[in-house]
């Protein structure tokens, strides 16, 4: 991969863009991260909120049917998951809404996947033995399931609930840093070393078509280069593909009604340098051995709010809560000792081990993700507010 980049670098002329790195990092077909066998769970990486424990999902299913109530429980359902990994989420997901049939009746689940080797991972996930085409397939649970490269492709002929679990960080972003010249992108390039080739960022000598086109709005939105607190912005990512998801997300349950609900480790606010590799559970150099790391940015969910802005359609954002509050206010507790009650020793302590690191506090790698990863949601056709969001105006809205 390394000298995949090497090579891109040089085709060009010079210096690439952070977004463009990311995305061949992680995307190319035959070196990118995506393209190994095992990026995911205990083997891979990174593990995320559905291979902790199979609650979660459950949670996540437990939300749905609520949103799917508030929307008077229409007949058909468009169930859309982005950045499906494994199938855990979803398979867990509809396992657990199986007690309330009316919910799966109308449910048609679609998985936005571009990887052909992670489709297979789904499909074994779900059950998906009965094939009614290529990309349509019986799952063992009930639903039929389809798979699309582009949530754009899901047909818009009824309610949609589109979820996003540790999607939006892995979306390339680009980087700006402002200098005594005003704001410069950040870019990699090839550094000599001592006769080795290595990569290294440095700042474009003048203005780029992403500063052009990407700094001037979101400066805007940030109440001209103030952040959260108050301090002058002088370092700034920026996920254009995030914004522009989330304002096609809000036009699609806008026309129809429906939901979206994004999971995720970020805040309410900008980052100004939140790029990190994380290789064998370990942080990593991003610039360092491209492809053996995941790579990927803190989600920054006001970027989200100014894509729903942009839409200018009436969709009602809620959020970020943190993950431990958005669970416990969907009754994780009782699922648990529900669980519990059902299990042997050795499972309950499993079962337990799990929701507390999915509840409790702490950094992604020292185990607690109940707050630094949030939960953030949008919804159309009903002016309640979702559950697991009734105290979305809080500290740490």
């Amino acid at each position: 991969m390394a000298t995949q980049i090497k090579a891109l670098i040089q085709f060009r002329g010079g210096p690439i863009t952070v977004a463009e790195y990311m995305s061949e990092v992680l995307t190319n077909p035959t070196a990118g991260y995506y393209s190994r066998q095992e990026a995911f769970g205990e083997r891979g990486d990174f593990i995320t909120s559905p291979e902790v424990s199979q609650i979660f999902g459950e949670m996540v299913g437990i939300w749905c049917i609520t949103v799917w109530q508030q929307l008077g429980m229409p007949e058909q359902l468009r169930l859309i998951e982005l950045g499906p990994g494994r199938g855990t989420l979803m398979a867990d997901l509809l396992r657990g809404t199986q007690f309330l049939k009316p919910f799966q009746g109308a449910l048609q689940v679609h998985l936005v996947e571009v990887s052909e080797s992670m489709r297979a991972r789904q499909r074994r996930a779900l059950g998906c033995e009965d094939a009614v085409s290529e990309s349509r397939h019986v799952s063992a649970f009930g639903p039929e399931v389809q798979w699309h490269r582009s949530h754009e492709e899901v047909p818009q002929d009824c309610p949609a609930i589109v979820v996003a679990n540790e999607f939006f960080d892995a979306l390339p972003v680009h980087q700006f840093q402002k200098t005594d010249r005003g704001w410069s992108e950040v870019l990699v390039d090839i550094a000599n070393d001592e006769g080795l080739l290595h990569l290294r960022n440095v700042l474009a000598p003048g203005p780029t078509p992403a500063s052009r086109l990407l700094l001037p709005p979101r400066l805007d939105s940030l109440h001209q280069g103030a952040s959260a607190d108050g301090e002058e912005v002088t370092q700034l990512e920026i996920c254009p593909q995030g914004i522009a998801t989330a304002e096609a997300l809000a036009k699609r349950i806008a026309s129809r009604s429906g939901a979206v609900l994004a999971v995720d480790y970020g805040q309410d606010g900008p980052y100004p340098a939140s790029l990190q590799a994380i290789r064998q559970h370990k942080a990593a150099d991003p610039l360092s051995q491209p492809g053996l790391s995941d790579l990927s940015a803190w989600v920054d969910f006001s970027s989200l709010r100014q894509g729903v802005d942009a839409a200018r359609v009436p969709v009602s954002c809620h959020g970020p809560v943190m993950q431990g509050y958005f669970l416990q206010s969907l009754g994780i507790e009782a699922r648990l000792e529900a669980l519990e009650r059902q299990a042997d020793e050795a499972q309950a302590t499993s079962l337990r081990e799990g929701v507390q690191k999915l509840v409790e506090p702490g950094s992604t790698r020292q185990g607690g993700m109940g707050e630094s990863y949030k939960a953030w949601a949008m919804l159309a056709g009903c002016k309640d507010v979702p559950a697991g969001f009734l105290h979305s105006a809080g500290p740490f809205e």
